[in-house]
């Protein structure tokens, strides 16, 4: 009966539950950003990235993750990859680029953007991905760091060491951090003078890193590399600037910013595009 609390509770309840999350289709696109709340993959239509070719002065890095990847795509072993190192030097460009180039020799793959905040949610995404054996995914954390109270880490190692289940063979994980360990030095210091087990206490969180089958490292660029980098994207986008006026342009705008970088120089690029009314 219509007029029976109970179930008029039960359709109000019902009116406001959410509906439904649509299955996933990895079809709909070549990059997905996972949310929660509800869970679901959202497609990203384009990826801002910049071709695997302007990223100078990281060689041996590029040419390792490159055939990591490309090892992966074609279904052979393949290891997860740590970025770590200065800031501003294309670790997090370099892994889209890649996805890029990878899909652009013809081998099909698709990379997962999951944010540190949503660690604990990796086990359900991870779910998710294994529900699509057909596809390849790379699991992408940018940006990956912990403080001393921080149990995010604990929710990293089911992708890299799967639990009883293992990880799904269709996914590789790829993190950045500016730390070589995931965490500030000092805290792995104090985690050794104030613990009952010093060995125990710092192992457990310092061995997360070890979990990575890659570290690739990156470092502060030179002046030189630092200018290639800014000619590289003047070619690429048909700006013409004579050597000595870039030169003392791209120095300048290093000096005022403290410190030289991929990033810095893309930044002083952004201002000479938008001076000589160029569109990027």
């Amino acid at each position: 009966m219509t007029d029976d609390p109970l179930f008029r509770i039960a359709a109000a309840l019902e009116r406001l539950a959410p509906a439904p999350v649509p299955a996933p289709d990895p079809d709909a696109a070549q990059a997905f950003a996972w949310h929660t709340e509800p869970d679901r993959l959202e497609p990203v239509a384009e990826v801002a990235r910049v071709d695997l070719s302007l990223l100078l002065g990281i060689d041996r890095s590029r040419d390792t993750l490159l055939a990591n990847t490309l090892h992966f795509a074609q279904g052979f072993p393949a290891n997860n990859a740590l970025l770590w190192g200065a800031r501003g030097m294309g670790k997090s460009s370099l892994v889209k680029a890649i996805h890029a180039e990878v899909n652009r020799r013809g081998h099909p793959l698709k990379i997962v953007e999951l944010s540190r905040e949503d660690l604990p949610s990796v086990g359900r995404l991870l779910a998710v991905l294994r529900s699509s054996p057909a596809h390849r995914f790379v699991l992408f954390c940018d940006d990956l760091s912990f403080s001393h109270d921080d149990q995010h880490y604990k929710s990293l190692k089911a992708v890299l060491d799967g639990g009883i289940e293992g990880r799904p063979a269709n996914v590789i994980l790829y993190a950045t951090s500016n730390r070589r360990h995931l965490m500030p030095r000092d805290m792995i210091e104090n985690e050794r003078s104030t613990a009952i087990n010093p060995g125990e206490a710092v192992e457990e969180k310092v061995s997360l890193s070890d979990r990575f089958g890659l570290w690739l490292g990156f470092h502060p660029c030179t002046q030189d590399e630092y200018l290639a980098m800014i000619r590289g994207y003047c070619d690429a986008h048909g700006i013409a600037i004579d050597d000595a006026t870039l030169r003392a342009e791209a120095i300048e705008w290093q000096a005022t910013r403290g410190s030289r970088s991929g990033r810095v120089a893309w930044q002083y690029f952004t201002d000479l595009a938008g001076r000589r009314g160029v569109r990027l």
